[in-house]
């Protein structure tokens, strides 16, 4: 079981996720002209705080995740508050491909997650209408100290790396801003403000 199995019975208890994913959730919709007819993606939702908060804005939104048991409680999630324009898919997409077109695919605090960045951006890119949305949110470039306790593929990203990134896969219209600060203990015990950012740019 990976950690994320392990952990997604009570994520949503945890209230720094969602005030994390309320103030993700603002951004987006500051960032972005959402219409109502735009089928959404979110890629590595979790248990689908970010998109349970944006439900009402987007016509449908598929929520994917590679955590079996994340998606299991979205799916309870779904059913219990009967959206049915919400859907939970378990699939890794750096394993295996997915045939969809979206209006927008947005994410929050999985890409430094991701091994293949450059595989999954140019994913997006092929998953995207023609004018389609891309926003991420994640960690600025950080010194390791977040993830102090196991190592993960990135420690945060750099703006300029990540838009490079972007435009080599075509897209266009890049901007990217602070949209919050986390607040978590390091090795030492001391509390350190960690910047989220969110990037934004179109097919």
């Amino acid at each position: 079981m990976s950690e994320f199995d392990s952990r997604a019975r009570d994520w949503d208890n945890e209230q720094r996720h969602l005030d994390r994913s309320q103030a993700i959730a603002s951004e987006l919709l500051k960032a972005i002209p959402v219409k109502a007819d735009m089928r959404a993606l979110e890629y590595g939702a979790g248990t689908g705080l970010l998109s349970f908060l944006l439900k009402d804005n987007f016509s449908e939104i598929t929520m994917m995740d590679s955590s079996r048991e994340m998606v299991n409680v979205t799916q309870e999630k779904i059913q219990a508050a009967s959206a049915s324009n919400l859907k939970a898919l378990f699939i890794d997409l750096e394993k295996e491909d997915f045939k969809g077109e979206f209006d927008i695919i947005y994410n929050q605090m999985t890409m430094h997650h991701v091994g293949n960045i450059d595989l999954i951006i140019g994913k997006f890119h092929s998953m995207l209408s023609k004018g389609g949305y891309l926003a991420i949110a994640d960690l600025c470039k950080e010194d390791g100290s977040f993830h102090v306790d196991k190592k993960v593929p990135h420690n945060g990203f750099d703006m300029q790396e990540l838009s490079s990134m972007l435009k080599k896969h075509g897209f266009n219209n890049i901007a990217h801003r602070q949209c919050y600060i986390l607040k978590k203990a390091v090795a030492s015990g001391e509390l350190k403000d960690f910047p989220v950012f969110m990037m934004t740019a179109t097919r």
